[in-house]
């Protein structure tokens, strides 16, 4: 009897690295994502998680404004004269009349307690920040991309539209925009058309940084591999737009988004110090700065308090942005 000619195979024996795998118990590599490997990038940057900490307290802060507010017992709109020292026009209690029910104090003439006023002050100041911010990266967005992907006349007119609107002063513009605005306009009236104005300025006057951004990084993406692949199969412009370029400008738009957000606040800031910003009795971090310069002296914490608020609000989106540029461009970090 002759043996058959395909006789039965035993199953591979397990080479000498997987006994060693198995031996001492390693895991197999797994594949991560870029996003898991940002991430992980970030949780080793104690400061930038420091930031977004406090990023994000803020944020809950001005979401939960009339919340917080009624558990303390306070209105920011409630006058507590008889805290007022009649003769001066100062809160009658030390460091601004700071105690267990006016945590951080009162302001003077009118007693309003400032801890409120903060707190609403909050939603202010984050509202046009992160409204401005998208106003200016969705248009910086489109028009960097279309000036990067087409260049030519394309090219040449949006940046001298960017070149022109870096040049112009943008706070004399706002300031004469909001004195001849009316009083009511869409359906706002008083504070909301000033918000609204401001967001829609500041967004549009942002614009030009980001759209430079995108505009460099459109030209060297273009010239790529695989947007060349995608041309020699055939690929259309807008399919080159949306599926080859636009994922790969995320991690540049992230960036400068968290990097505007403090300036655009800043910028509120300085408006509502100047007296165009929002109106009174809203409470503003910048219009309580502008109103503190008669009490500097008499009242200092009146003026520190709204201070240290903007300075922690702005600290703590740099070095959150800074962290997330370090973790999405390893290359630039420092």
């Amino acid at each position: 009897m002759t043996a058959p000619l395909h006789e039965p195979t035993a199953e591979a024996a397990p080479s000498a690295a997987e006994e060693a795998a198995v031996a001492t118990g390693a895991k197999a590599v797994q594949g991560r994502s870029l996003g898991r490997i940002a991430w992980e990038r970030l949780k080793r940057d104690k400061l930038a998680l420091t930031g977004g900490i406090v990023v994000l307290v803020l944020i809950a802060v001005a979401l939960l404004a009339p919340l917080i507010t009624s558990l303390v017992g306070q209105d920011p709109e409630a006058h507590h004269e008889e805290l007022i020292d009649p003769l001066f026009g100062t809160p009658t209690g030390s460091f601004g009349g700071i105690s267990g029910d006016h945590l951080l104090g009162i302001e003077p003439v009118n007693g309003r307690d400032i801890f409120a006023r903060i707190v609403y002050g909050a939603r202010i100041s984050l509202l046009v920040g992160f409204l401005s911010a998208l106003v200016a990266v969705v248009i910086g967005t489109v028009l960097g991309v279309l000036a990067g992907f087409f260049g030519g006349w394309v090219d040449a007119v949006i940046s001298r539209i960017m070149d022109g609107l870096l040049a112009f002063p943008q706070l004399l513009f706002i300031i004469a925009l909001v004195s001849v605005m009316p009083n009511e306009m869409l359906g706002l009236s008083g504070t909301g058309v000033r918000l609204f104005v401001m967001i829609l300025v500041i967004g549009f006057f942002g614009w030009p940084y980001i759209g430079r951004v995108v505009r460099g990084q459109t030209l060297s993406l273009r010239e790529r591999e695989y947007v060349e692949a995608a041309r020699s199969l055939g690929a259309g412009r807008l399919y080159i737009l949306f599926k080859e370029l636009l994922p790969n400008l995320v991690a540049p738009i992230i960036v400068y988004t968290t990097m505007m957000i403090p300036t655009n606040i800043l910028t509120e800031a300085a408006l509502s110090f100047l007296g165009v910003g929002v109106k009174p009795p809203t409470a503003s971090w910048g219009q309580m700065l502008s109103s503190a310069i008669d009490y500097y002296d008499s009242d200092p914490m009146y003026m520190v308090i709204p201070g240290v608020a903007i300075f922690i609000t702005v600290l703590a989106f740099n070095l959150f942005g800074d962290g997330v540029r370090d973790a999405l461009d390893p290359k630039g970090s420092r």
